[in-house]
C-alpha cells in the first residue's frame, strides 16, 4: 500500500501541476460522502413514511438536491457498495453476494475506486464506519484509505436476544429496546471519529467517508428513540395486501429463497410486526442525530462552503412489504433509496424525479470537484439534475440481484426480468405499492419492449469465491447457495 500511496501522490503532483488548467490542491472542494446501511426510503424528504422524524437529513434536501427516484445496483450490501465504488455494475463484475472482496478477483484486482480516484488526485482520504462490506479495503494488506477510523459496530448489545424463536436464528436479526446509552451505540463512536477529524482542521482538500450502521438489524435503539413513535399499527405499519404474492412468479421467491430475514407471517403470529417497524423508526431517527453531529462539526469548523456533501443508503429493506422483511428484491422498497448532494454547484431545494443509480455518484463527484475524466466509468453525471431537478435522463435505473435477474426502473414503471425468463410491470403512478403485476396484459407490450433493451448487455456468472445468498440458474434450474431447488419444493415459510 506504501507503493500505491507515493504513485498517488506522484500522480497528483502531476495533475495540480499540470498547465492544463487543473485546480490546484488549494482551490479544490472537499468531499464529505455520508452512508447509511439498509436505510429505505422512510425519509421524510423521500415521503416513504408519513410518520418519520429526520430533520437533520431534511434540512441536508433543503440545502441541495435530493433524488425522488434514486435505485441501488444491487440489493445487497457488498453488492451495491462494490459496483458504487468501483462505478461498475454487479453484471458487469460479477460480485453478486457478500463475498468475494474485489480485490480478490483478478480483472479487478487493480480498479481504482472512487476514494482511490481522489486520493490518487491530491485528496487526503479518510473512512470511518461502513463504505465497503465488513472489513473490506479496512485490512492490514488492503487498506484503501490514508486514515482509517473506528469501525462499523452494533455497539451494546443485550445480554440475549430480545426477540425469541426467529425462524433461522440469526444473531443479527434482532430488535426492540433494552437499558443503554447513545453514546455506547456503534454508530455514535462513528460519528465522534468524523467529528474529531473536522476539530482537528484536515488539510485541504480531503475525502471524508462516513458509514453508519443501523438501521441495519439488529435495531436496537435506546428508549427515547423509541418513543418518538407510538404504539399504533394505523400509523407505524407500511400498507400490505395479503395475496400480494400471488401474481408475481416463483422465480420471484428464489431471490430471497432461505434467509434469516423473517417473513411477515412470523412478525404477525409472534406480534412483532409493530415492534420492528418502531424499532426500525428509531434506528432511522438515530442515526439522523448523528448525521447532524457531522453536519454541525463541517460547519462549526468553517468547511460548509467549501465541500460537497453526498448523502446514501446501499440498499432498502422490506418491513412487511410482498409478506417478507429484509431486502434482496428487485422492487422498490429493495432498491429506492435516498441521494441526496449539497454543497457548492449544487441547486438548493432542488427535487428531482427522474430515475438515477447510486453508479452516478462516482462520475458525479468528478465533476463537482472539477477532476480529470475517469474513463470506464458505468455511471451517468447527475450535474445536469444537480443544476435543474427537472431536467431529463437519458436511461432508466438498473438494479441486479443475483446473475441475470434485473429491474428496469424508469419514471413511471418497473419492470422486472427474472433469470427464467419470467416477467413483472407495475404502473408506479397508480400502483406505487406494486400490487397488480401487469406484465400479462398485451396493452402493455410496448411498455415492457421499451424498458426490455435497457437489460444489460453484459451479465457475468457469479465471480470465482461467490458465496452467500448467492442464486444461480442453469439449464432450467435454480441452484440457491450449493443446492438445486425442485420445481415442487414448497415455497420456505421463514
Amino acid at each position: 500500500m506504501v507503493g500505491m500511496k507515493f504513485y498517488s501522490l506522484f500522480i497528483g503532483l502531476l495533475i495540480t501541476c499540470s498547465p492544463l488548467g487543473i485546480l490546484t490542491a488549494g482551490d479544490k472542494l472537499n468531499v464529505l460522502f455520508i452512508a447509511i446501511d439498509d436505510q429505505n426510503d422512510w425519509i421524510g424528504c423521500l415521503d416513504g413514511h408519513p410518520s418519520v422524524k429526520t430533520p437533520r437529513i431534511d434540512a441536508l434536501a433543503k440545502r441541495g438536491t435530493v433524488f425522488l427516484n434514486a435505485h441501488c445496483q444491487a440489493p445487497l450490501c457488498n453488492a451495491s457498495r462494490t459496483s458504487l465504488m468501483t462505478g461498475l455494475r454487479p453484471s458487469t463484475t460479477g460480485i453478486y453476494g457478500l463475498a468475494p472482496w474485489v480485490r480478490n478477483v483478478d480483472e479487478f484486482k487493480n480498479v481504482v475506486t472512487l476514494n482511490q480516484y481522489f486520493g490518487i488526485n491530491g485528496y487526503s482520504t479518510y473512512t470511518t464506519g461502513k463504505i465497503y462490506h465488513g472489513r473490506y479495503g479496512r485490512g492490514k494488506k488492503d487498506h484503501e484509505w490514508d486514515v482509517i477510523g473506528t469501525g462499523a459496530s452494533v455497539g451494546a448489545k443485550p445480554k440475549e436476544k430480545l426477540v425469541k424463536n426467529t425462524p433461522a436464528p440469526h444473531p443479527l436479526v434482532d430488535w426492540g429496546v433494552f437499558p443503554h446509552k447513545d453514546e455506547d451505540k456503534g454508530d455514535w463512536k462513528v460519528a465522534s471519529w468524523a467529528v474529531e477529524q473536522l476539530d482537528a482542521k484536515p488539510e485541504d482538500p480531503f475525502f471524508m467517508s462516513v458509514g453508519f450502521f443501523l438501521p441495519h438489524v439488529p435495531c436496537y435503539v435506546t428508549q427515547k428513540w423509541y418513543d418518538l413513535y407510538e404504539d399504533d399499527a394505523a400509523k407505524l405499519l407500511p400498507p400490505i395486501q395479503k395475496n400480494d404474492r400471488d401474481d408475481t412468479p416463483r422465480f420471484s421467491w428464489f431471490m430471497h429463497w432461505k434467509l434469516p430475514e423473517p417473513r411477515l407471517k412470523f412478525l404477525e403470529e409472534a406480534n412483532q410486526w409493530n415492534n420492528l417497524v418502531r424499532s426500525y423508526l428509531a434506528s432511522t431517527s438515530f442515526v439522523d442525530s448523528q448525521v447532524g453531529r457531522v453536519l454541525d462539526s463541517l460547519k462549526r469548523n468553517g468547511y460548509e462552503d467549501n465541500t460537497v456533501v453526498v448523502l446514501w443508503s446501499d440498499h432498502g429493506w422490506h418491513l412487511g412489504e410482498k409478506l417478507i422483511t429484509g431486502k434482496n428484491s428487485l422492487w422498490d422498497r429493495s432498491t429506492r433509496v435516498p441521494l441526496i448532494f449539497a454543497g457548492p454547484g449544487v441547486s438548493k431545494g432542488g427535487r428531482c424525479t427522474q430515475p438515477v443509480e447510486l453508479l452516478d455518484m462516482y462520475p458525479t463527484l468528478i465533476k463537482l470537484c472539477d477532476l480529470p475524466e475517469k474513463k470506464g466509468l458505468e455511471g451517468i453525471s447527475l450535474m445536469p439534475q444537480l443544476k435543474d431537478a427537472n431536467s431529463k435522463r437519458k436511461r432508466p435505473a438498473i438494479t441486479t440481484h443475483n446473475h441475470d435477474n434485473h429491474g428496469i426502473r424508469s419514471e413511471n414503471w418497473r419492470y422486472i426480468r427474472y433469470a427464467d425468463g419470467s416477467e413483472e410491470l407495475y404502473d408506479m403512478r397508480t400502483d406505487p405499492n406494486e400490487w397488480k403485476n401487469l406484465a400479462a396484459d398485451p396493452k402493455h407490450k410496448n411498455v415492457i419492449a421499451s424498458h426490455r433493451k435497457w437489460l444489460p448487455k453484459k451479465s457475468k456468472k457469479p465471480a470465482p469465491g461467490s458465496r452467500s445468498r448467492i442464486l444461480t440458474f442453469e439449464a432450467g434450474k435454480a441452484n440457491w447457495e450449493g443446492k438445486d431447488i425442485g420445481k415442487d419444493d414448497p415455497v420456505p415459510e421463514l
